[in-house]
């Protein structure tokens, strides 16, 4: 997580058995395809750019290990260890300029033309 380690927040929900069964049931199925074209747009933008030389998504080629599992992105309420709200703005400022929000992250830049970043953020957005 490099240099903000002490900064990490985590967020701790308590459910029903039934409930938190039914959760870990779903974080280990693989991601779904998208089904809309800015979306697949994104896809192949992750799995063929630096994204999935760091970053795994279960169910497709990209199985690094480097970074966080990305496979159920968009089912968290915060990313980064709570440096920022998962929201598609606060996901493509994070894209462009980690060291912005969390100076010392291990994520590195991604310049990207805007609709490349809004299509990725359009994928990352499909990742339940």
């Amino acid at each position: 997580c490099g240099l903000q380690h002490a900064h990490m927040y985590f967020e701790v929900v308590a459910v029903a058995p039934p409930e938190y069964d039914a959760w870990a049931e779903a974080q280990r199925r693989p991601a779904a395809p998208p089904t809309e074209a800015m979306a697949e747009r994104g896809r192949r933008l992750f799995m063929s750019g630096s994204c999935m030389m760091c970053h795994a998504i279960q169910g497709t080629s990209a199985n690094a290990r480097k970074a966080p599992d990305l496979t159920h992105v968009a089912s968290r309420a915060w990313l980064a260890a709570g440096a920022f709200q998962n929201t598609p703005g606060d996901l493509a400022a994070w894209i462009s300029d980690p060291q912005k929000i969390k100076p010392g992250a291990n994520m590195p830049a991604q310049p990207l033309a805007p609709e490349d970043l809004q299509a990725l953020v359009a994928y990352l957005g499909t990742l339940r």
